[in-house]
């Protein structure tokens, strides 16, 4: 079985994120979308709430799982038995910054391959901290994220 982790933080599910997800659970028998626990960076959104949305938005993916783990990336997924790990790419400096994330993971994880994925060009400006700002100024953030994101206050 073919086992994709797809790690981030989530903080909110944006558009970008749901494109990469897709396109990976048509590659993968099964995609583990994963949530990093980090104690020191401070979220806008509770680890449950962020669970709870990845869970709505692929209900319709019964391959895909989500899951939070703490530590490094590559720990939880050998861990969980991936083979793979996804990455998406919005543009050269995304790239730059994951290459180098791949890199140190293949040194401490040689049998984890890392697989980048380019989002499509109308998501590529899409970033969460952007959709945070949006939503924190009262901004119509539902242009950025799925319908299963939607924030209640």
């Amino acid at each position: 079985m073919k086992t994709a982790l797809f790690p981030g933080s989530f903080d909110p599910l944006t558009l970008g994120h749901d494109d990469v997800v897709r396109r990976a659970a048509a590659l993968f028998d099964r995609v583990v979308v994963g949530i990093g626990v980090n104690a020191d960076k401070k979220h806008m959104f509770p680890l449950e709430q962020r669970m709870q949305w990845v869970r709505d938005a692929f209900a319709d993916l019964p391959h895909v799982d989500v899951a939070s783990y703490e530590g490094l990336t590559v720990e939880y997924a050998r861990e969980i038995g991936a083979q793979y790990m996804v990455r998406g790419l919005r543009n050269p400096a995304d790239f730059e910054f994951e290459k180098a994330i791949a890199q140190t993971n293949r040194e401490l994880e040689p049998n984890i391959e890392t697989v980048f994925f380019q989002t499509r060009a109308r998501f590529a400006y899409i970033a969460s901290s952007h959709v945070r700002e949006v939503i924190r100024y009262r901004g119509d953030y539902r242009l950025f994220v799925p319908s299963a994101v939607r924030i209640t206050s």
